[in-house]
Order: structure tokens, then C-alpha cells, then sequence
């Protein structure tokens, strides 16, 4: 009997089970929407919309009575919450940055579980999870091609400066 037991197994072990709800989890918040039986994404849903609502914990408005010691302590312990859970850095900014501000006034409910035809080889649920108020694939690829060249400007101003001075050493 499976009394008072509320993980969903998935038929896996618990190892394989965490990580791939946390790949999943990673892939939603990265390209805001992704597609997998309904069992796996039922379970995804829940991981995922406790993260948003971790990251929420860091905006102003929820840490508003506490001075700036127990903000800085509270901020630093969410971060590396996120940071135990999903492992990748990249994400965790997105979720602190852009996700947490995207749903500030929103109480629960970010992700949306949309059915679609069942798979046709072994007529199992398949469904989408996305984010609610998600963004269009052409404006991620426009934001990620944007911190490419932004990351890029550096170093290219990095490699700039020493060329200049090698070319002022051989003139002397």
C-alpha cells in the first residue's frame, strides 16, 4: 500500500528521478515551454513553481521589515537555494532577474499544463508546460544573441589594448 506517500515515482530511481526533474525544470525556464508526458510534467510543475516562488522571496516588497544585514543574509540564502537545486548559474539569474519581476504580483499558478494527442507508439499523455506570461522564441534568441555580443564587447576591447602597445614597443 503506497499510505501516505506522495512522490510520484515515474518508475525510476529517486537519483534518475531528481535529475531529470531538475533537466526538466532547467529546459522550462530556458526556453519557456516544453513537451513530455503529462505524469513527468505534473511533477516538473510543482518543482518548478516552488523555484519561482523562492526567487520571489528576494524582491523588495518581501523583504520590506527586515534591515539590510538580514536582507543581504535572506538574498544570499535564496541564491544559493537556487543555486543547490537547479545547478546552473545562467538559470538561477534568468529566475532572480526576470522570472521573480515577471511574476511579482501574480500569487501561485505561473506554469500552464496544455494536452495535447496522445504519442503514437505507446499512447501515453503527451502535454506542454509552459510559463503563463512566457516569452516568444524570436525574443529569446534576440535576448541570449544580445549577452552574447555583450560578453564578447570585453574581450574584444581586452584583446585590443595589448596589440596596440606591442605595435608602440616594435616603433621604438
Amino acid at each position: 500500500m503506497r499510505k501516505r506517500n506522495k512522490v510520484s515515482q515515474l518508475n525510476r530511481s529517486a537519483d534518475h528521478r531528481k535529475a531529470m526533474i531538475q533537466n526538466m525544470v532547467i529546459s522550462l525556464f530556458r526556453y519557456e515551454r516544453i513537451e513530455s508526458s503529462v505524469a513527468k510534467l505534473k511533477v516538473a510543475r510543482s518543482y518548478a513553481e516552488r523555484m519561482i516562488s523562492r526567487a520571489k522571496r528576494n524582491l523588495d516588497s518581501a523583504l520590506g521589515t527586515l534591515d539590510e544585514k538580514q536582507k543581504a543574509e535572506k538574498i544570499l540564502h535564496n541564491t544559493r537555494y537556487l543555486y543547490s537545486h537547479l545547478g546552473s548559474q545562467e538559470i538561477v539569474n534568468k529566475l532572480l532577474e526576470d522570472l521573480s519581476n515577471r511574476y511579482a504580483t501574480r500569487l501561485g499558478g505561473y506554469t500552464r499544463i496544455v494536452r495535447l494527442v496522445n504519442r503514437q507508439s505507446d499512447n501515453t499523455e503527451m502535454a506542454i508546460l509552459e510559463l503563463v506570461e512566457r516569452k516568444t522564441a524570436d525574443e529569446l534568441k534576440e535576448e541570449r544573441a544580445a549577452k552574447r555580443a555583450k560578453a564578447a564587447a570585453p574581450k574584444a576591447k581586452a584583446d585590443a589594448k595589448p596589440k596596440k602597445e606591442k605595435k608602440e614597443k616594435k616603433a621604438k
